[in-house]
């Protein structure tokens, strides 16, 4: 099938469409219905009736945007009316909703009189919290945009006119910086003069751009001032000059395209200045092609496309969702220049910082690092809704835009717990280690991942990094990425370890350990981190990400042990869904645990879920019910739950024996087991053997979509921590939070 029946197939799969409507409330009683509608639904109403501005608290509003339009300059489709352009409105609801969790009612008007369109949508003020406005034409959308923003008294954006302008100004405040020019000399020239083309010269010129050194041009050549076509938004950028569109680029700085493909060719590229800036936005078809543009001449093309197959795409997704989030939540009464220029130096600035491992793998691995090649932020780059969204709230209360006085940091937090439950959960742990950061040793300091999460562990105050590893690898790594910090590095190829291999050595002398066997040892990070922290050089430990889990647990328990109250280590993931978080032991250590070592697991979870605020209520998991089936398997966790139950040192609810589902469904456990010491659903789970842990987190973490955090090592005299091969970055510094936390306490 082509791309044209895919599609077709894509929206008519039922139901048909994109979207719908869900409930966010309980609707399963008559009491929920009598809430939802009568007669509980006048309470809100007569609030609102005594105060509009209610209708915040007591409705959706402030997270419903409209996205309207009339289908008179659909992309790529010209003018095809309101009915058609519904999917396309439909999508840009889906695109709302993905990246920024903003609810959308798509409205196509079928008007062609730009007064009557104005009129119609300034009566739905009381529905929407903010206006987009899409795929309307030139000059049309001028004023009915200008209208519009006069009258109501909350945001309108149309987003054809000031997305491209928003996304390309990051791009351009990145490439000057590459191409060593300064905003206010460069000259720009722009191929187009409709809506996106004058309002991105507009906004080029709020970042710094002179608007003199300006040069539009248009189907009919350079816009100058002899000629009569002009309207009053061209006008400001008509040159006394005229000419064509080689003329035009002779000698400037950057050139920007909002036209059609094809209309620049090699010659014109390689008359531009040096370093040359080419944004050429045409879709399908760029201006000029990526790689005719990149081959024109020698010396550095810096090179932007509306296209996702080529570097640096210039996609308004970067722009909407998140101007919209910091608008709504701010509650502004409109988006400003400000508040645009703020989210385009967010965007500038993000794309400067190291990029995520999950977002290289959504793009296949393409390296990902700020340069002529990475100029812009990725789409799926999920750190974009907490930088523009707070950045734009931001904007719009130093501006006087917004009603909402927000608490920056606290506001970025709740940004990021919509981006899951895990996020959410990791902030206590982080907020936590930053208030007293301690040294953490990396046995692996020279490995790429080590060094990034070194890195983002200073910037954000978490942790003082100890790499352990060959210091020039790091050096070169770190320069290499162009991270700009001075980790404190242990190289035990050529630092002087003689206090290390005798503390080695003493430890395990009686365990047929040379002291020349433990000078060997001491090339191995992991045994030399180990000691680093049982000697107090370091306040944790991280191993494990280029090790086999097994060999990476060896070293500490033979160097750190259990702590002096512990018998046994456990192993602890954090599961986080929607709406519940679970933690699940033991998942790495112990392979077929005693009844007493089940009740010490039990207690190792319950701390940990602890540390992340979370008080725990413990199930002992099995496939029996309360003594359905007895056999010494089923006997284990039942003994065990006994035991805990008995111990007056346990101040958590604990249960079992239990099968998975009576521990985590309410109904089933205030049903047929309604004696059971659990009030409410488990929260951590205890497997009764390491084979069902293992494969239980997994199946958790594949088919129910949770998030995964650890395994977290618990038990342990001093804080160590065994990371799982090949996790990303993300993984290492929340692991490395709380290693952190662990030391604090």
């Amino acid at each position: 099938m082509g791309l044209d029946e895919d599609s077709l197939d894509y929206h008519s799969q039922d139901p048909p469409g994109k979207i719908e409507i869900s409930t966010t409330k309980p609707t399963n009683t008559q009491r929920d219905l009598s809430l939802a509608y009568s007669p509980g639904v006048a309470a809100p109403c007569r609030a609102i009736d005594d105060n509009p501005a209610d209708a915040y608290q007591y409705t959706a509003k402030g997270n419903l945007v409209g996205v309207i339009s009339d289908g008179s300059a659909v992309l790529g489709l010209g003018d095809i009316g309101a009915q058609a352009s519904k999917p396309v409105m439909e999508g840009k609801g889906v695109l709302f909703k993905r990246f920024a969790d903003i609810d959308v009612f798509d409205v196509e008007l079928d008007l062609d009189n730009a007064d009557a369109f104005v009129e119609a949508v300034a009566a739905m003020e009381p529905t929407f919290g903010g206006i987009n406005l899409e795929d309307i034409k030139a000059p049309e959308c001028f004023r009915i945009e200008g209208k519009l923003r006069d009258r109501m008294d909350i945001p309108v954006f149309h987003d054809d006119q000031h997305g491209t302008a928003i996304i390309s100004g990051a791009a351009l405040l990145n490439a000057v910086e590459i191409a060593e020019k300064d905003l206010e000399d460069l000259d720009v020239v722009f191929a187009g003069a409709g809506a996106a083309a004058t309002a991105t010269a507009r906004f080029y010129v709020s970042l710094g751009v002179d608007s003199d050194n300006v040069t539009m041009c248009d189907e009919h050549g350079i816009l100058s001032t002899d000629r009569t076509d002009l309207t009053r938004y061209t006008l400001p950028f008509a040159n006394t000059e005229g000419g064509d569109l080689a003329d035009a680029m002779d000698g400037a700085d950057v050139f920007v395209g909002l036209s059609v493909g094809g209309i620049v060719d090699e010659d014109m590229v390689r008359s531009m200045a040096d370093n040359p800036i080419i944004f050429a936005m045409a879709n399908p078809e760029p201006e000029i092609g990526y790689e005719r543009a990149k081959n024109a001449r020698d010396d550095t093309v810096i090179m932007a496309t509306g296209r996702s197959d080529y570097p640096n795409q210039v996609n308004n997704v970067l722009g909407f969702p998140f101007i919209f989030r910091g608008a709504l939540d701010a509650r502004a009464t409109e988006i400003n220049e400000e508040m645009k220029v703020a989210a385009s130096e967010a965007l500038a600035n993000l794309a400067r910082e190291d990029v995520p491992d999950a977002v290289t793998k959504a793009y296949d691995d393409e390296p990902l690092q700020f340069g002529p090649e990475y100029i812009i932020p990725k789409p799926l780059d999920s750190r974009v809704l907490f930088e523009v969204a707070t950045a734009v709230a931001r904007a719009a209360m130093e501006s006087g835009a917004a009603r909402n006085e927000l608490d920056l940091d606290r506001y970025r937090e709740r940004l990021e717990a919509r981006l899951g439950k895990s996020r959410e959960m990791m902030r206590v742990v982080l907020n936590q280690a930053k208030r007293e950061p301690k040294r953490v040793a990396f046995a692996e300091g020279d490995d790429e991942k080590i060094v990034r999460a070194a890195y983002q562990l200073v910037d954000e105050g978490i942790a003082k990094p100890v790499l352990v590893g060959d210091r020039k690898q790091i050096w070169a790594i770190a320069d290499r990425l162009g991270l700009d910090f001075e980790p404190e590095i242990v190289d035990p190829t050529r630092d002087h370890l003689d206090p290390y291999i005798d503390r080695l050595h003493e430890l395990r002398r009686r365990k047929g350990v040379t002291r020349e066997e433990a000078e060997d040892l001491m090339r191995d990070g992991n045994y030399l981190g180990n000691v680093m922290v049982e000697m107090g050089d370091a306040d944790a430990m991280l191993t494990g990400l280029t090790h086999h889990y097994g060999a990476a647990l060896r070293p500490p328990l033979q160097i750190i042990g259990t702590a002096d109250d512990a018998d046994y280590a456990a192993g602890v993931y954090m599961l986080t869904f929607k709406n519940r978080v679970v933690f699940c032991a033991d998942t790495t250590v112990n392979q077929d645990p005693s009844a007493d070592v089940l009740a010490e697991v039990t207690q190792h979870a319950a701390s940990v879920a602890r540390k992340f605020n979370v008080e725990p209520r413990a199930a002992l998991l099995s496939y029996s019910d309360f003594g359905s089936v007895d056999n010494p398997g089923t006997r284990k966790p039942r003994r065990a739950a006994e035991r805990l139950r008995a111990n007056p040192d346990v101040d958590f609810p604990v249960d079992g024996e239990m099968q998975a589902d009576t521990a985590v469904v309410e109904e089933m456990l205030t049903g047929d087991y309604d004696f059971s010491d659990l009030d409410a659903p488990a929260n951590v789970l205890v497997f009764p053997n390491l084979e069902a842990g293992n494969i239980g987190y997994k199946l958790l973490q594949r088919l129910g979509g949770a998030e995964a955090i650890g395994p977290m090592l618990a038990g342990m005299d001093k804080p160590v921590h065994v990371l799982q091969r090949g996790d990303e970055v993300k993984d290492i510094v929340n692991l490395a939070g709380v290693a952190v936390v662990d030391a604090q306490e």
